[in-house]
C-alpha cells in the first residue's frame, strides 16, 4: 500500500492504520462531565483520529489529584479529537486547542457537539493550526497550563517539540505530557534526554498495565 502524504513529512497525517474512512461516536463519562466525541477513521487524519488511552488516563489523573482547571488559561499541543481540552472547557478553562490543520475539522465538530446547552462557562474554546518548531512563536506564551496527550512517539520531531513547548512555558506554565512509552519509537528518550535538558521533569503517574506515564514539567530557570 502507497500511503497518502510525502516520506520525509516529519508530520505525517497517514501512516497507513486506516485504509477505509469510517465515523465512530464514543460517550466518555470524566470528571462529571459527559463528553460525545467523534473519531474520523481514515487516509486523511491517521493518528489524530481515534481517543487514545493516554489521553483518558490524564483527564482520570486530573480527577484523581484534583487538579484545579476552572478559570486556568490552557493550550493543548496535538489535541487530535480534543477530548482534553474540551473537558477542561466544560469546567471553566480557557483553551486553545491546537493540530495540524487536517485535524481541525473534526477538532471543531467535536468542540461544537459538546457546547453546554447553557453555553461555555468560559470563553468559546479557540481552535488553530500548530506545527512545532515552525510557527510556534504566533502564540503567546502566557498560559497557566500546557497539556499534552500521547504526542511523543515520532523522534525527528522531538527537538521540535521542546522548542515549542519551552516557547510557551516562557512565563512560567506547568506542562502535564501523557504518554504511551513506546520504546520502538524512541518515547522514554524524550523524557530522558530531550525534556530534561530545558524542564524540570517529575514522573506523576505510572500504569504499569497500559504502560502509559504521566510528566509533570517546568521551564528549569538556572
Amino acid at each position: 500500500m502507497i500511503c497518502a502524504g510525502d516520506v520525509d513529512d516529519i508530520f505525517p497525517v497517514d501512516d497507513c492504520l486506516f485504509a477505509e474512512t469510517f465515523t465512530q461516536e464514543s460517550v466518555y463519562s470524566l470528571l462529571g462531565q459527559e463528553l460525545k466525541i467523534s473519531q474520523v477513521f481514515g487516509a486523511n487524519l491517521g493518528v489524530a483520529a481515534p481517543v487514545w488511552e493516554a489521553a483518558l488516563h490524564l483527564c482520570r489523573y486530573f480527577e484523581e489529584q484534583s487538579v484545579e482547571l476552572t478559570g486556568k488559561r490552557i493550550i493543548e499541543l496535538g489535541s487530535g479529537t480534543g477530548v482534553v481540552g474540551i473537558l477542561a472547557a466544560r469546567l471553566g478553562a480557557a483553551v486553545t486547542l491546537t493540530d495540524l490543520p487536517l485535524a481541525l475539522p473534526q477538532l471543531q465538530a467535536n468542540v461544537s457537539a459538546n457546547m453546554p446547552s447553557s453555553g461555555w462557562p468560559s470563553p468559546t474554546p479557540t481552535i488553530l493550526p500548530l506545527s512545532w518548531g515552525e510557527d510556534h512563536t504566533k502564540f503567546i506564551s502566557d498560559w497557566d497550563l500546557v497539556l499534552c496527550a500521547d504526542i511523543v512517539y515520532l523522534p525527528e520531531t522531538y527537538p521540535l517539540l521542546l522548542e515549542t513547548l519551552t516557547h510557551l512555558c516562557k512565563n512560567g506554565a506547568v506542562v502535564y505530557l501523557s504518554s504511551k512509552m513506546r520504546r520502538e519509537h524512541g518515547t522514554p528518550g524524550f523524557y530522558e534526554d530531550h525534556l530534561p535538558s530545558r524542564f524540570n521533569v517529575e514522573l506523576v503517574h505510572r500504569d504499569d498495565k497500559q504502560n502509559i506515564n504521566i510528566y509533570r514539567a517546568s521551564l528549569r530557570t538556572d
